[in-house]
C-alpha cells in the first residue's frame, strides 16, 4: 500500500514535469478505486493526494458525493403520552454520502456564490420536495443534514487537506461500515485567489463482495422467494432447537 502510494506520488510530479501536461493546473488521484464491503466490513480509509502546477496561494477543496436517492424525513410528536409520527416530508436527490474536505475555510477560500453554484459544504446542499413547497420545509431541511452527520453518512472536514511543500497536497477520506453501495464522484478543485482554476473528477466504486453480495444481489432480484426461503429456514431452525431440547 505504502509503495503503491509513493509511486503514484512520484508520477504524478513526474506528469507535472512532462512538456504535454505542464500547462494542466491540478492533478490528483485516490490510493484505490474500489471499496469492498464484505460480511465483516467495518468501514475504510483512503488517501487522496495530488500535485499542483504551481505553489503560491493554493486553496484545494475535495468533494466525495454518493449516489442520489430518495429521503424521507420524519417528525414525531406526543398522542397520549406515545411518540409516533405525524408529519414527514419526502426529498429527490439527496446524496447517500456527502464529504467534503479543505486546506482552509470554505468561507475563507471563495465567496457562498461561488459554493452554493457548486454546491460546496454541507450549507450548500440544496434537494428537491417530492409533494410540494412547505413553510416549515428549513427545519425538514436541517433535520435531513443532521441526521446524516450522526450516522456518518455527512461530513464536514475543513482544515483536513494538508498541502506538502506547496505543490503536493493528500487527505485522509474515512468511509463508515455503512457506507451505501454505488457509484462515487471524487472532486477535487483547485482555487487561486477565490476564483476557480480547475476540477478533476476521479471515480470510486463502493461494491459489496463475497457471498454477502450474492446473498443481497439474490434478495433483490428474487424478493419473493427470498422470503419463502428464509421463513423456510426460520422454520427448519425452530424445528431444530426443539428437537435438540427434546432430547436434553
Amino acid at each position: 500500500m505504502r509503495a503503491r502510494l509513493f509511486a503514484a506520488i512520484a508520477g504524478i510530479v513526474l506528469l507535472l514535469t512532462a512538456p504535454a501536461v505542464r500547462g494542466q493546473p491540478l492533478v490528483a488521484d485516490l490510493s484505490d478505486h474500489l471499496i469492498a464491503v464484505t460480511a465483516g466490513f467495518s468501514g475504510a480509509k483512503l488517501l487522496l493526494f495530488g500535485a499542483l502546477d504551481e505553489g503560491v496561494a493554493n486553496d484545494v477543496v475535495v468533494v466525495i458525493r454518493g449516489p442520489d436517492r430518495d429521503a424521507v424525513v420524519r417528525r414525531k410528536s406526543q398522542v397520549a403520552g406515545v411518540w409516533v409520527n405525524r408529519d414527514s416530508v419526502r426529498f429527490g436527490s439527496v446524496p447517500t454520502f456527502y464529504y467534503v474536505a479543505s486546506n482552509r475555510p470554505l468561507a475563507d477560500i471563495t465567496s457562498g456564490r461561488v459554493l452554493a453554484r457548486r454546491g460546496i459544504g454541507l450549507e450548500q446542499l440544496a434537494f428537491k420536495t417530492i409533494g410540494g413547497k412547505r413553510p416549515d420545509l428549513p427545519a425538514f431541511h436541517e433535520a435531513l443534514i443532521r441526521n446524516r452527520e450522526g450516522s456518518g453518512l455527512f461530513n464536514d472536514a475543513e482544515g483536513q487537506v494538508r498541502m506538502l511543500g506547496g505543490r503536493l497536497f493528500r487527505t485522509d477520506v474515512v468511509f463508515p461500515s455503512n457506507v451505501p453501495t454505488g457509484s462515487f464522484n471524487v472532486t477535487t478543485y483547485l482555487f487561486r485567489g477565490g476564483d476557480l482554476i480547475s476540477a478533476q473528477t476521479t471515480p470510486l466504486i463502493v461494491s459489496k463482495v463475497g457471498i454477502g453480495a450474492r446473498v443481497f444481489e439474490f434478495a433483490h432480484r428474487y424478493a419473493a422467494l427470498y422470503g419463502i426461503a428464509a421463513i423456510a429456514i426460520a422454520l427448519f431452525a425452530g424445528w431444530l432447537a426443539g428437537a435438540a431440547f427434546r432430547k436434553s
